[in-house]
C-alpha cells in the first residue's frame, strides 16, 4: 500500500505560513482562491514507482494508464501524489454524494466519543451546540458503516442522517 508521508510544510500552522507571507502573496492566494472551481479530490501521497510496484506492474505502463485517466479528468497527477476527482468515483459508480449526519451524546461520554469519531472515515467532524453536539460529513458510501460504529459507541443518543440529492450551491 501507498505510505502517507507529512512534511514540514504540513506540519506548519496556517499563522505561521500567514506570518511568512508578504501582502502580495495574500492577495494573490485570496485572488486564486475567489477564481476557484471546487473541486472535490481524493489524495494518495506516492511516487509512482511505489504505486506501481503495489499494483504489480512497471512504472512505465503505470504512466501510460495515469496519462489516460489524467486525460479524462479522473485524476491530477504531481511530484509523489496523486488526487482522485470525484468524476473518477462517478465513472467507478461509486457515490460522492455527501452525507450529513447529526450526533447525539450524552454529556459525560462526549470526550470519549470525539476521540472515537477522530477515527472514523469522515471528512468533518464539527462540534456544535444546538439540539445535536456533533454534525459528520461524509460520502454516503461510508454511512453505513459509521452508523453501525455509532450505533455500538457508549453514550450516543440520537443520530440523523441526510443524502444530498443534488448540489444547488458551492
Amino acid at each position: 500500500m501507498a505510505s502517507i508521508t507529512t512534511s514540514s510544510e504540513e506540519r506548519t500552522t496556517p499563522t505561521e505560513i500567514e506570518r511568512q507571507l508578504t501582502e502580495r502573496q495574500l492577495q494573490v492566494l485570496q485572488y486564486l482562491l475567489k477564481k476557484a472551481v471546487p473541486l472535490k479530490v481524493y489524495t494518495v501521497y506516492a511516487d509512482q514507482d511505489e504505486l506501481a510496484r503495489d499494483l504489480g506492474m512497471t512504472r512505465q505502463a503505470l504512466s501510460v494508464h495515469l496519462k489516460k485517466l489524467k486525460d479524462f479528468g479522473l485524476i491530477r497527477t504531481g511530484r509523489e501524489f496523486v488526487d482522485v476527482t470525484d468524476k473518477a468515483l462517478r465513472v467507478l459508480r461509486m457515490s460522492s454524494n455527501e452525507a450529513v449526519i447529526l450526533v447525539k451524546v450524552t454529556p459525560k461520554y462526549r470526550n470519549i466519543a470525539y476521540e472515537k469519531i477522530k477515527e472514523l472515515p469522515v471528512e468533518k467532524a464539527y462540534r456544535v451546540s444546538g439540539d445535536y453536539d456533533l454534525i459528520l460529513i461524509t460520502r454516503e458510501v461510508n454511512v453505513n458503516d459509521i452508523l453501525r460504529v455509532l450505533s455500538m459507541m457508549e453514550g450516543i443518543d440520537d443520530t440523523k442522517t441526510f443524502i444530498s440529492l443534488e448540489i444547488l450551491r458551492e
